[in-house]
């Protein structure tokens, strides 16, 4: 536009405006915008094209990408405000650029040039840093390094394959929100240091099963029974060995594979459950709430609950699904007892050892102020037991013990967190009912309908005794099919006591 036909004021504006934009805060506002509209074009083309984006695609391009956007706009005001409180005189503003002039041609493509490579090279850090993210390493090892017993107890589990975002955050912003921005605080509380020990459980933002579990895992699709063997080694010199074998009824709870039965009636498809918790851990249920496939309601109460029902009606309710059962899919702290008991039967401890599996649980469930001070305790107490009671067995196995030390040191690491003041009792596993409540915490024979239906405790219900053995050789076999479980200690009246009400995972009674 001719500047000789434009009104003077007219004129002085736009130079002014010109000068406003010709200050550092202001170009830095430029650049920022400028690299965030490129992420968020990477990020958006991400989204669209990727057949499975990861779980923090959706907060870098519709959350942190656009925040940082605004971020350089608001720079961009800022420095127009800042520059136009010093009242300098407007001045030419654009250089007079000649490309016919070597020098400034020269200087006009190396500007353009970094501009593109600082643009893509921007995109390409930023991608790398959501990869990086949403890595196990970064979850395990970098930003939550007060998750060392989640970490260490991942890395075992049946699950060690499946990345941690897969189940704590998912797919888009939505649960990345809800499961990160909503725990802004913890962050604080890990660079004060002020976070619970041991992190509390379970986790109430966690997503629901069927965005988790049932991707892999396909509920209409189980049904008949499973074969589970138990392995234990006794308390006594010998280490003696008892299997139990029996069938699980894993069962089904879709009608086109047969009718709702065995464990897996429970799922949310022909029946649907809701029950109250009396505690942070629901681990005393006071009351559950049955609809069948046709509609009916049945409504059962404990008899020794201390809750009333006017108590029980305010109490929000809890719809069941998966991690009501499988509670530590994941984060598995196996007790003393069952990990000694899975390392004699690995052979990693040498059963003929007198008295190890005692002896190793012993020292497992002693106190110790730290991991440092377990080592050499555990080290000093192993030793000391075979120098003192089986002086010529710690002459003669030295290897066998040591190998016992190091295995039995190895159990502790990953199961016990004295840092975190965390074990194997810290998190009630509800899998089974062998070392906590589980199962029982239902079928426990006090859970009563108005019509007088009782939830029942028989253990046949969920699973079928096949046999019972104890001995290594055949001659010790006992075969007890279709018996029913047999205690080996005579303790009168299963059905009067539960399996946790002695077997804490420590010390055998």
């Amino acid at each position: 536009m001719d500047t000789e036909k434009t009104p003077p004021a007219e004129v002085e504006r736009r130079h002014g405006l010109r000068m406003l934009l010709r200050n550092p805060i202001s170009l830095a506002g430029i650049a920022l915008a400028i690299v965030s509209l490129a992420n968020i074009f990477l990020f958006v083309l991400i989204d669209m094209i990727a057949a499975r984006p990861g779980p923090y695609i959706g907060i870098l391009a519709y959350v942190v990408s656009p925040a940082f956007l605004v971020l350089g706009f608001l720079l961009i005001i800022g420095g127009i405000l800042v520059e136009r409180r010093k009242k300098v005189q407007p001045t030419e503003f654009y250089p007079r650029i000649d490309l016919n002039n070597p020098a400034q041609r020269g200087a006009v493509i190396s500007f353009g040039t970094f501009l593109i490579v600082f643009v893509m090279v921007s995109s390409a850090g930023s991608y790398k840093a959501y990869e990086y993210t949403e890595s196990v390493s970064f979850c395990g090892q970098v930003c939550h390094t007060v998750m060392s017993p989640e970490y260490t107890a991942y890395q075992l589990s049946p699950h060690a394959r499946v990345a941690c975002a897969e189940c704590h955050i998912g797919t888009g912003a939505t649960w990345f929100v809800k499961s990160k921005l909503s725990g802004s605080r913890q962050v604080f509380a890990a660079i004060f240091n002020t976070f619970p020990r041991p992190i509390p459980t379970p986790v109430h933002n966690l997503r629901p099963a069927q965005d988790t579990c049932e991707q892999c895992h396909w509920p209409k699709k189980f049904y008949g029974g499973q074969l589970k063997v138990f392995t234990h080694f006794g308390s006594d010199e010998k280490n003696t060995l008892h299997q139990v074998r029996m069938i699980i009824k894993t069962g089904g709870g879709d009608p086109a594979t047969g009718a709702p039965e065995g464990i897996h009636w429970h799922m949310n498809i022909g029946n649907k459950i809701d029950y109250v918790a009396a505690d942070e851990k629901h681990q005393v249920i006071p009351y559950i709430h049955v609809e069948d496939q046709q509609g009916r309601v049945t409504e059962y109460y404990a008899k020794d609950s201390t809750l009333t029902k006017d108590q029980i009606a305010k109490t929000p309710r809890h719809h069941m699904d998966c991690v009501d059962c499988h509670n530590r899919p994941t984060h598995i702290y196996v007790s003393p007892d069952q990990s000694v008991d899975q390392a004699l039967l690995a052979r990693r401890i040498d059963a003929s050892l007198p008295s190890v599996k005692q002896e190793a649980v012993t020292v497992l469930t002693g106190t110790y102020a730290s991991t440092d001070a377990a080592m050499q305790g555990i080290a000093k107490g192993m030793e000391d037991f075979y120098e003192s009671k089986y002086p010529d067995v710690g002459k003669l196995k030295q290897l066998e013990i040591r190998n016992a030390v190091t295995e039995t040191q190895a159990i502790f690491k990953r199961t016990t967190f004295p840092e975190m003041r965390l074990n194997w009792q810290t998190h009630p596993n509800n899998l089974g009912h062998f070392y906590f409540s589980g199962c029982f915490r239902c079928h426990d024979g006090q859970h009563v309908s108005a019509d007088g239906h009782v939830i029942s405790k028989d253990c046949n219900q969920c699973h079928t005794m096949l046999s019972q053995t104890e001995g290594a050789t055949p001659a010790g076999i006992a075969t007890t099919a279709n018996q029913g479980f047999q205690h080996p200690v005579d303790i009168g009246d299963l059905t009067q006591v539960n399996c946790a009400d002695c077997h804490t995972g420590g010390t055998g009674p």
